[in-house]
């Protein structure tokens, strides 16, 4: 096994020390001896004395030029380690964030929707608990594209986001699922909750006003909901909810259904 040098400077700090106190020990017998017998000792008490000194100032020497400055940049070195663990750890959570995120409303994108989907169908199937679904398309939403550019229509979008998050609660997952379609996820709600969910959302985004210059745009949705059965899979769920909402469409948009 290897060794590494501050082991080898740190056994020379010590055999230093223990020399000197060795010597310094043996110093001591000897004046002792001295005053006791009146005999004069074989080794002098000042020989052992300066040998004592001789062997603390190289422990001195030691510890200053050759062991602390190994320890010195052993600390430097544990601190950019540690810098550098922070500046990966809040990199890794700033990917993790973006990877989930829709960069321009801040809700929850598609793939991170998907996946609590499964897991809170999961979840729920244990407890006997229902799950709700709402899927939201903003109506006429390419006529504001068109009409008005998309920054108006990125704007029209960030405060949909808005509302939808305002009525969530901390436990709903709300994403948006592409273009102008954004779905909830509701655990625990009933069919009748959700609903009265959906109407107070749809009413919000009827009531929003998008200014672009002189004029004031109006936006509506049409929603389509559903309540997990307890069995049906994620995709069943999905489409059953999104047959909702083309119904909520055919009857004319700006409903629930």
């Amino acid at each position: 096994m290897r060794i590494h040098k501050a082991e080898v400077f740190f056994i020379f700090l010590m055999a230093f020390i223990a020399l000197a106190g060795t010597f310094s020990f043996m110093a001591h017998n000897s004046i002792v001896a001295a005053a006791t017998s009146g005999q004069p000792s074989f080794f002098p008490a000042r020989s052992l004395s300066f040998l004592g000194t001789i062997f603390c100032g190289l422990a001195a020497v030691c510890g200053m030029f050759l062991v602390y400055p190994v320890v010195r940049r052993g600390l430097t070195e544990q601190g950019e380690l540690q810098q550098l663990t922070e500046r990966l750890s809040a990199r890794s959570t700033n990917l993790e964030h973006a990877a989930t995120t829709d960069a321009l409303t801040g809700t929850f994108n598609r793939r991170y929707f998907d996946r609590a989907l499964a897991e809170y169908l999961k979840a729920f199937r244990d407890v006997g608990k229902p799950v709700g679904m709402m899927i939201l398309d903003l109506d006429h939403f390419k006529a504001i594209n068109d009409t008005h550019g998309h920054d108006v229509g990125d704007d029209a979008l960030r405060h949909v986001a808005a509302c939808l998050l305002e009525f969530a609660r901390y436990h709903d997952v709300v994403a948006r699922y592409g273009g102008e379609e954004f779905a909830v996820l509701s655990p625990n709600t009933t069919e009748r909750q959700l609903f009265a969910l959906a109407e107070r959302i749809r009413a919000a985004i009827a009531g929003l006003r998008i200014v672009h210059g002189d004029d004031h745009l109006r936006l509506t949705a049409s929603i389509g909901i559903a309540v997990w059965d307890g069995s049906e899979s994620c995709e069943d769920l999905y489409r059953r909810t999104d047959k909702q909402l083309y119904e909520a469409k055919r009857r004319g948009r700006d409903r629930v259904c």
